[in-house]
């Protein structure tokens, strides 16, 4: 049993009991993610990383309202995404969103030519541009689905929204960047 690594529910547990080992760890677990999400919502890296950091204090002190036996990562993401989003409202900003491409994983064992990179690069440029063109609530359902890789359950939760309205939003969201592609 020693050095086997601790399932989320029983980190979980052990930081609802007080455990802040437990709870270090589950920080280094999704600190990545909840960075992304800070920054999709917030728009800027410095407001992201405070977002996220508050974000994961304020979950240390809710440990004790969470439902035993629910997923951990949503309900973090929504104290995150909200923490963000208050940021972003006190500072008056709602400038456009700058995401940057998180990583180019090349299949295969060839780099892609000059060309072919260049060309992608185009096109996710062009994607993001009109990402960005989106309201607020389709492009914050598109960044959770597409980007983050998040369920509609998950960003049902990170968004304080129903599921059913995360279908709806990325339908309509998909139809705009149709159009606009």
């Amino acid at each position: 049993m020693e050095g086997r690594p601790l399932q989320e529910t029983e980190l979980v547990e052990r930081a609802r009991r007080g455990d802040a080992r437990a709870y270090e760890e589950i920080v280094r677990m999704h600190q990545g993610i909840a960075f992304r999400t800070a920054y999709l919502v917030a728009g800027n890296a410095a407001d992201a990383e405070e977002a996220a950091q508050d974000g994961f204090v304020k979950a240390w002190r809710a440990l004790g309202r969470f439902r035993k036996g629910a997923p951990f990562r949503p309900w973090l993401l929504q104290i995150v995404a909200n923490e963000a989003r208050n940021r972003r409202r006190s500072a008056g900003r709602y400038a456009g969103l700058a995401l940057r491409a998180a990583t180019d994983d090349v299949s295969g064992d060839a780099a892609p030519s000059p060309e072919a990179a260049l060309l992608a690069g185009e096109d996710r440029t062009r994607l993001l541009d009109a990402v960005n063109q989106l309201p607020e609530d389709a492009r914050l359902v598109v960044s959770c689905r597409y980007l983050l890789g998040l369920s509609e359950e998950e960003t049902a939760v990170a968004l304080g929204v129903r599921v059913g309205t995360v279908k709806s939003r990325t339908a309509r969201a998909l139809d705009r960047l149709r159009e606009a592609l």
